[in-house]
């Protein structure tokens, strides 16, 4: 299954790994890239340092590509650009922004630079300012998300731009990579089926909700902020939705959040944590190691796809 994604970043498979928060740490992006796919350290709000950590002790585990997903909210983010091209990350995705000021000394590095994008002008605006690809992610993903869904999104940024588009949100199996492909993706990135890896070092509780959801069990908090993030129905969702109802404030509905996401990974709180998952939580049934998940959904996409 070879595409300009496989050929772009080195790796057997065109399987990336989400960035995600707390979740993808170097246990998960080890495995992902030994496996075949491109591992992801999310670096989130992470310091410099521990982030320049993550990245050696994947360098311990494995030899092949791997990725740091840089969140430009991050007020440490220039601390962790400068980390990317020390370190010499092979590949860096970004979310919560804009990485125009960051892709030049990354290029320059030798960094291959992928955006996670919500709209065909965010897709044009990352390649004018020197993306190698894109990630076009639909609102099913869970997390942070956008409006447009995914089966509209891929299409439109796939002939908008000339980069290679890499697929993501609502995909955890081969039929979602195949229908990703038919789109006109040459990649896909999945972030909900990687938190229930057998190496994903998420909270046994919170693996056991995602497998246990049903695909009614999604809600997006945030709305009236103008940072929706998707999780799964729990008490810490269903009361950030009441208060969003009466009106309350950015910073009364933070305070409700905070460290929530953390509660939930490390903690196994799911009751009061942030349980992100996309919509394709419902097709999740169990657990499985990164190498049998990417080669389960690649067969099945390659025998859909008749690349056999």
């Amino acid at each position: 299954m070879k595409t300009r994604i496989t050929d772009l970043l080195g790796i057997e498979y065109p399987v990336i790994q989400g960035g995600m928060a707390w979740v993808a740490e170097y246990h998960l992006a080890a495995a992902v890239s030994e496996a075949g796919g491109l591992g992801i350290i999310g670096a989130a709000s992470a310091p410099a340092e521990v982030v320049r950590e993550q990245v050696r002790r994947v360098k311990e585990l494995t030899d092949k590509p791997f990725g740091v997903n840089v969140m430009l909210m991050n007020p440490n983010a220039p601390e962790v650009a400068q980390v990317v091209i020390e370190e010499k990350v092979p590949v860096v995705t970004t979310g919560a922004g804009n990485p125009g000021k960051f892709i030049t000394q990354w290029k320059e590095a030798g960094v291959k630079v992928i955006p996670v994008v919500a709209s065909v002008a965010m897709a044009k605006m990352m390649v004018r300012a020197g993306a190698d690809a894109v990630v076009a992610e639909g609102t099913e993903s869970g997390g942070h998300i956008g409006s447009a869904t995914t089966m509209t999104l891929v299409p439109q940024v796939v002939d908008a731009v000339d980069v290679p588009v890499i697929a993501a949100g609502g995909i955890a199996d081969g039929r979602g990579m195949a229908a990703a492909m038919m789109l006109g993706a040459e990649a896909v990135q999945m972030g909900t089926r990687f938190v229930v890896a057998k190496e994903s070092i998420v909270h046994a509780n919170y693996k056991e909700r995602i497998i246990k959801a049903k695909d009614i069990d999604s809600e997006v908090t945030g709305r009236s902020t103008g940072h929706p993030i998707r999780v799964l129905r729990n008490q810490m969702a269903r009361e950030y939705l009441e208060m969003e109802k009466n009106g309350a404030s950015l910073e009364e509905l933070e305070v409700l959040t905070l460290g929530s996401l953390r509660k939930a990974v490390m903690d196994g709180d799911v009751k009061n944590g942030s349980l992100m998952a996309g919509q394709i939580a419902g097709l999740i049934k169990e657990e499985a190691s990164c190498k049998e998940i990417i080669t389960e959904i690649v067969s099945q996409a390659e025998k859909l796809l008749k690349c056999e």
